[in-house]
Formats: C-alpha cells, sequence, structure tokens
C-alpha cells in the first residue's frame, strides 16, 4: 500500500498549492475533493498517488458580486478611482466586486453585524458601518461625497432607502439600485413563499421605483434583468439613475 501523509502536504507535493497554509485555506473552503468526496480536514491521511482536485474558488464573498458585475457592464459603469456606498452590504458581495474594479474607497453599510466577510472588513479601501439602519443614514457616517452608490436591501421597500443615497451623491453621482419585486408589491401580489413569478407584476415593481425616482426629479437611464436570481429564485432587476443636471 502506498504510503500516506496529511492532506495539506499532499496538496503542496503535488503542486496544486505553494505551501501548507495555502492548502489549508482551500481545504476550510470546500474547495478539494478526492473524487467526487470533498475532503474537509487537513489532517486527513491519504495516499501519495491521489487524485485530488481543487475547485476554482469563488469570484466574489457573496452572490450579489455577480449580479452587480453584469450591471456594470450592462450600464457601462467604470467603478476605478470612484467613492462608493454599499447599502445593505450584507457580506460584502457588491463590495467585493467594486474593489476588484478598482475603486478608490467603499463605505459599506449593513443593518446586521457580523457578516462581512474577513477580505473584505479588512480591506482598507472599506469603511463598515454596521448596525446601521440606512433610513437614518447621513453625513456623520459617510463623510465624503459618494460617485456611485449600489443598493441591495431585503424586506423594505427602496423608496424609504433611496433618498438617502441622494443626500449623499455627488451632482453627477450615479445609483445602481437592486428591485426585488416581493419587497415593492403589495401582499396580494406575492405567491407562496415571497415568489412573483408573474412578468407584469415584476414590470408593476419596476414601474413603482422609477415613478418614485422621477418625482424625486431624477434622471433614469435604465434597467436591467439581474444575470443571476436571488436565492429565493425571484428575478431582480436593476434600476440605474442619476441626479437631474440643470
Amino acid at each position: 500500500m502506498a504510503k500516506r501523509a496529511r492532506l495539506d502536504t499532499i496538496l503542496v507535493q503535488q503542486g496544486l498549492f505553494g505551501s501548507r497554509e495555502q492548502a489549508q485555506r482551500a481545504v476550510m473552503a470546500g474547495l478539494v475533493k478526492l473524487g467526487d468526496r470533498v475532503l474537509n480536514k487537513s489532517s486527513i491521511l491519504v495516499e501519495h498517488g491521489a487524485r485530488l482536485s481543487v475547485a476554482a474558488p469563488p469570484k466574489f464573498v457573496g452572490r450579489g458580486g455577480l449580479k452587480l458585475d453584469g450591471a456594470l457592464d450592462h450600464f457601462g459603469i467604470k467603478p476605478a478611482g470612484m467613492i462608493a456606498l454599499d447599502i445593505g452590504a450584507s457580506t460584502g458581495g457588491f463590495t467585493d466586486c467594486l474593489l476588484q474594479r478598482g475603486v478608490a474607497k467603499v463605505y459599506a453599510i449593513d443593518v446586521g453585524h457580523g457578516q462581512i466577510a474577513w477580505k473584505i472588513r479588512n480591506d482598507p479601501r472599506v469603511v463598515v458601518h454596521e448596525n446601521l439602519n440606512a433610513r437614518y443614514l447621513g453625513s456623520a457616517d459617510v463623510t465624503e461625497p459618494i460617485d456611485l452608490c449600489v443598493i441591495d436591501v431585503s424586506f423594505i421597500s427602496l423608496t424609504l432607502i433611496l433618498p438617502r443615497a441622494f443626500d449623499l451623491i455627488t451632482p453627477t453621482g450615479v445609483t445602481l439600485a437592486l428591485i426585488k419585486p416581493q419587497f415593492e408589491l403589495q401582499p396580494q401580489d406575492v405567491g407562496r413563499g415571497g415568489i412573483v413569478a408573474d412578468p407584469t407584476l415584476h414590470e408593476k415593481a419596476q414601474r413603482k421605483v422609477q415613478d418614485f425616482l422621477l418625482a424625486a426629479g431624477h434622471v433614469v437611464i435604465g434597467t436591467v434583468a439581474s444575470r443571476i436570481t436571488g436565492t429565493d429564485g425571484n428575478q431582480e432587476f436593476f434600476v440605474c439613475t442619476r441626479k437631474q443636471l440643470a
């Protein structure tokens, strides 16, 4: 029988990682497999000839990053060098996307606590404000004019959040907000489990937010369906808006 050794050691010996520390992080993230079996302990013993495979890590710390990535491309927004505001940061998917695109700074706001990924929390370009309801967000929390605001909130209508963003964004700044139909419609329009499947209701939710923006004196640049659905399977939509220029 072939001699066995620790999984992290074998991963380095096979050239899959440059160090045991890197191998251990991948194992902890569930990225290492032996056949179809995920190996989740670096200390387990495996044979030297074991056919190990390593899955590519997710591009972003949260699924939201994939959503925002598509919207930025669609609207041709280039965040490099901008000061950004992420309302509803959660694990930091939106923020991660902005960082990877070269944003100068991100204020990451979330009503919860302890959700933002360690990688994001420790990036010097990120200012984290937790336990903060965005309805009460102000200049004491965000001390610089914002060039780009991105919003992903749940269990509340965007019409209650957008005014705070308007107060903080520059005259030429852009807002990208994720419309979640189940939180914009009346209860009778929302199906079991919070699912909204009717395209007519999707349009109704988008129109509600667009009408609000127009009434507030903003320009609606456009809307686009998110490239992936929400975790509950609902189709979501981005609206891109800026202030009305004189």
